[in-house]
């Protein structure tokens, strides 16, 4: 008897190969075995199939755009990974089943290369998308980390600037100057940048100015106010730039990051105009800086729906709230105490106080929206604020 699997003549009462001890599980009638009829394996050709369809929607996923989303399988690009993990399972489970009964079939089946090629593409590609999303959580989480380094060293030369003057957190203008759009960044004097009268009062200025103070007074550089964007990945501030001035202007002699200061600033801060402006001997509870506030437009994100805001929502309306620099994900926050914590909630201030609005009456994790001169309402009101880009007429 012949063995159709390897072609090894074997003596008529022997019941298995003696060449590859596959089952002998016919007997022929003759010496000839024109009779018998050979055929590829049906779970071997699915799982080949299923296999090169996982191929095909990794291949997609890599052309698809990322999406700052709090899941990634949410996005279309996890969507398609999630579809050719899917494939993957089928085709192993088809083509590991699949070779079983190749074995067994005495020769009647073919296809272990199919099977086996099946198992391989399945195993690699199940260990591809799972990898390629670990990576991108690497990068975002390394941004998140390094945007937490520029706000610890922004908290420690505020409290070096406020130890210099009178343990009050920078603030631009003289007493009773306003939150402005705009200052004379390049004047020759105080006064005339920010508008002041002949006694050192009145007048405005940026939020940013209050911060450039830092780079003026307390050698901080331009570099460190800038989250910087990945726009592969959605990551980072979103079309912010180092201030570079041309020429050979000293960055000491300015007073706001250029003409256009928001595009070179992504952090929000403590509204520093009013009677509820940050001292060393505030809360240590209060936040003092974060990302850009969501509910204030810039150049790189839209402003974000309020109402579809909720706090007391799941993660889906919870990180509406959130920065968008960082995937929605959640924003760094430096506290007075010094400390930066990435959190995943805007209202993360005391009490829960949500720290990009004012309070509204008891609602203080949710609170109001601001805009160019609004104020917190207690001292215990966290507001943390930047500049939206000057409309033009």
């Amino acid at each position: 008897m012949k063995c159709l699997k390897c072609g090894q003549e074997n003596r008529n009462d022997i019941k298995r190969c003696v060449n590859c001890s596959t089952p002998l599980l016919w007997t022929p009638d003759s010496d000839s075995d024109e009779h018998v009829v050979i055929k590829v394996s049906r779970l071997a050709i699915a799982a080949i199939v299923l296999a090169s369809c996982g191929l095909l929607f990794i291949f997609f996923g890599f052309l698809a755009p990322y999406a700052r989303t709090q899941s990634p399988i949410s996005s279309i690009r996890g969507l398609f990974f999630l579809l050719s993990l899917i494939m993957f399972i089928l085709a192993f489970i088809c083509g590991f089943i699949g070779l079983i009964g190749i074995e067994i079939s005495g020769g009647k089946k073919t296809g272990i290369s199919f099977a086996i090629g099946a198992i391989v593409a399945s195993v690699l590609g199940c260990i591809l998308p799972v990898g390629v999303l670990f990576l991108t959580r690497t990068r975002s989480v390394a941004f998140v980390m390094v945007c937490g380094t520029n706000l610890s060293g922004l908290g420690k030369a505020m409290l070096i600037y406020a130890n210099d003057y009178d343990d009050e957190f920078p603030r631009a203008g003289g007493k009773g100057s306003t939150w402005g759009q705009s200052v004379n960044y390049a004047a020759a004097t105080r006064h005339q940048a920010y508008g002041l009268n002949s006694q050192g009062t009145g007048g405005s200025a940026t939020i940013s100015s209050s911060l450039y103070l830092l780079v003026k007074y307390a050698e901080v550089t331009p570099k460190s106010f800038i989250c910087q964007s990945r726009s592969k990945d959605g990551t980072g501030d979103k079309g912010v730039s180092e201030f570079k001035p041309s020429g050979n202007i000293d960055l000491i002699s300015l007073w706001d990051f250029g003409p256009e200061p928001w595009k070179h600033n992504s952090y929000a801060y403590h509204m520093p105009y009013g009677p509820n402006a940050l001292t060393t001997s505030s809360n240590p509870a209060m936040a003092v800086a974060a990302d850009r506030n969501p509910w204030i437009p810039s150049l790189g994100w839209g402003v974000k729906n309020f109402n579809s805001f909720s706090p007391d929502g799941g993660k889906n309306f919870t990180k509406i709230g959130n920065a968008p620099c960082h995937r929605d994900e959640g924003q760094n926050v430096l506290f007075l105490d010094s400390h930066v914590n990435f959190e995943d909630k805007s209202f993360c201030g005391i009490n829960q106080d949500n720290i990009y609005t004012s309070w509204n009456g008891s609602d203080i994790r949710k609170g109001t929206p601001p805009k160019v001169g609004s104020q917190p309402v207690d001292k215990l009101d966290s507001l943390l604020v930047n500049d939206p880009p000057l409309q033009k007429p």
